[in-house]
């Protein structure tokens, strides 16, 4: 049977089961047992080559067919091209709830500075966010479960994520039909990698992570030769202005209640010292965890970039552009806690711990968003495993975690290379969180 007709005949509508202390430490039980080892061999080089060949956003094709290959060969009803490279892949295992596991497929246009043996070979192109943890992860929990489904019963849906940098692929594989051409889950599972010491797993039930809006502004000038600047309108000089002016946005016009962020991480003009250019452009991010609060800013960058090309005699109106929307990620506490038991009983009480919300973003909310979705708002839970060695974390300086959070390299810079040993940690903790909400065997 293929995929779409396995959608029509997909398990009944069931709810998640109801966390209880014994149900928790069969979950993590049964993970531990079914998980042993997943770190090496064929998963580890799965995991060096991954690594070795990023592809950007909605460029996953080498990825994407990997991905595939592995879920296939693990006994999993594949289906390929879901919201351009994404991947779906279906276990069916009798009655009971439909449980979604997501990772994310996409890398970063960062220059890779790790030294590894298994480095990036692609120029410019590197996992720096730990995606190929995450599918790695993936590919794990599933062999797991499909080597252990006397254990539980329901309907596992497996997707490879493209495009998460851009906020671009969840809603295109929704809007491919994600939930309508294969079962609609009861619940949705994800997970990411962070600079925290291996061995830890982070929660946190509500808000765990902001919004990020990221917003184009261009500027028009009026060009000329750099030796008379009299008879020109400089956009250079007007971006500059309106870089400094957007940093009194949250010193000025935000509570200091309000966690927002507000980084202009680009400025792009002119081609040569002696031409005033005609345009120039600026691109700016903003993090959020407030609707209103959001609103309210995208208003003041609006209005101060629309002032300041007047103050400067831009010939036109700046044209300004939101170019990618993030949501706010705020999981469910009835999952959270479940999950999060149930990975107490896997790895122990002191590898479990409480994050605080943070100024990242992700696009899985969407999954579960219901204005996205074509339903319901669908439960989700979201954590963070970790990935420095222990030695590493030792030797960084600083008397407490937030300082050595700091000094250790993270995501999204060159040097971010997580520890191996985090991949088998990955799999047991998406593992025992799928457990903790499938069926369990009688």
């Amino acid at each position: 049977m293929n995929a779409h007709a396995a959608a029509e005949t997909s398990a009944p509508e069931t709810s998640v089961p109801e966390t209880t202390p014994t149900a928790a430490s069969t979950a993590g039980a049964t993970a531990r047992r079914l998980t042993a080892n997943v770190h090496e061999g064929r998963l580890l080089a799965f995991y060096q080559d991954l690594h070795a060949h990023p592809e950007l956003s909605l460029r996953e094709h080498r990825t994407a067919a990997r991905l595939a290959e592995r879920l296939r060969d693990a006994g999993l009803e594949t289906t390929e091209g879901v919201g351009g490279t994404g991947v779906v892949a279906l276990l069916r295992n009798g009655e009971g709830p439909v449980v979604m596991l997501r990772a994310d497929m996409d890398a970063l246009p960062v220059t890779e500075e790790t030294g590894l043996p298994y480095a990036s070979t692609v120029p410019g192109v590197m996992h720096a966010c730990g995606h190929d943890v995450h599918m790695t992860c993936l590919v794990g929990a599933a062999e797991a479960l499909v080597r252990g489904r006397d254990a539980w019963g329901g309907t596992l849906l497996v997707v490879g994520q493209p495009g998460e940098a851009g906020a671009q692929g969840s809603l295109a594989m929704l809007g491919d039909g994600l939930f309508t051409r294969f079962p609609r889950p009861n619940v949705v599972l994800g997970q990411h990698v962070g600079p925290a010491p291996v061995g830890t797993v982070g929660h946190r039930a509500g808000l765990l992570m902001s919004a990020a809006t990221d917003v184009g502004i261009r500027i028009f000038g009026r060009g000329g030769h750099g030796s008379s600047p009299e008879h020109c309108v400089d956009p250079v000089v007007t971006a500059a202005y309106l870089v400094t002016r957007l940093q009194t946005v949250v010193s000025r016009e935000v509570s200091a209640r309000d966690a927002v962020v507000l980084t202009v991480g680009r400025i792009q003009a002119g081609t040569k010292a002696n031409i005033i250019p005609e345009e120039a452009r600026i691109t700016l991010n903003i993090r959020t965890q407030d609707a209103d609060v959001r609103a309210r800013v995208l208003e003041a960058v609006r209005r101060i970039a629309e002032a300041e090309c007047t103050a400067s005699g831009c010939p036109r109106p700046p044209e300004i552009t939101v170019t990618s929307d993030f949501p706010v990620t705020s999981n469910d506490p009835a999952t959270v806690a479940r999950v999060s038991e149930a990975q107490r009983q896997a790895f122990g009480a002191t590898a479990v711990i409480e994050y605080d919300p943070l100024m990242g973003s992700e696009d899985f909310p969407y999954f579960g968003a219901a204005g996205h979705n074509g339903g319901t708002e669908i439960p989700y839970a979201f954590w963070f495993i970790g990935s420095t060695p222990w030695s590493a974390w030792e030797a960084a300086p600083g008397d407490g975690p937030t300082q050595k959070l700091l000094a250790v390299p993270g995501n999204h810079t060159p040097r971010f290379a997580p520890d191996p040993a985090a991949l088998g940690m990955g799999v047991t903790a998406l593992t025992t969180a799928a457990l903790a909400c499938l069926r369990p065997a009688p």
